[in-house]
């Protein structure tokens, strides 16, 4: 009893942690992190799920707070809940795939495309401009893109070894 006591307490410190450093890293740099030319290096940490489970939490929550300073509510909701869904997808495939190059590439994947479509979807809703849609895709997806797949796929080899 005491030790799954305990692995539920460092799955929780984990989470906290990750949420933490999602938040903080977004916040500190605002200038990078918000609007509809962005390039988060919080969103290297969602490659996290792919390792360990605690992370989809983690990343929601730092997501959320994160989110807080940004377009308003529809941001904290709709981008939040795009951060929940990529985290869960990209956890799946952490399960479901052992080639390491094809799960990083797989996984990779949700964070991108799912940010890509969601977020100029919550700029749409707050400007109305719809002739900006495929122009802030297009941002979004490429800042995503260079967050998940260049720094988030280091992240990831440099730390899986410690949670095999």
């Amino acid at each position: 009893m005491l030790k799954s006591n305990k692995s539920i307490g460092s799955k929780l410190a984990r989470a906290g942690v990750i949420a933490c450093v999602y938040a903080v890293t977004t916040m500190c740099l605002p200038f990078m992190s918000y609007g509809s030319v962005q390039l988060r290096f919080s969103e290297a940490l969602t490659m996290l799920p792919l390792l360990i489970p605690e992370a989809v939490v983690g990343l929601f929550v730092g997501c959320l707070i994160a989110n807080l300073i940004g377009n308003g509510i529809i941001d904290v909701v709709f981008g939040s809940l795009a951060t929940l869904i990529a985290g869960l997808l990209t956890y799946l495939v952490g399960k479901l795939i052992k080639n390491e190059v094809l799960k990083v590439a797989v996984g990779g994947f949700f964070p991108v495309i799912v940010n890509a479509i969601v977020i100029p979807f919550t700029f749409l809703l707050i400007t109305e401009l719809e002739s900006l849609y495929l122009i802030n895709f297009v941002s979004i997806f490429v800042g995503q893109f260079i967050a998940v797949y260049l720094f988030g796929a280091l992240l990831y080899v440099a730390i899986k070894k410690y949670f095999k």
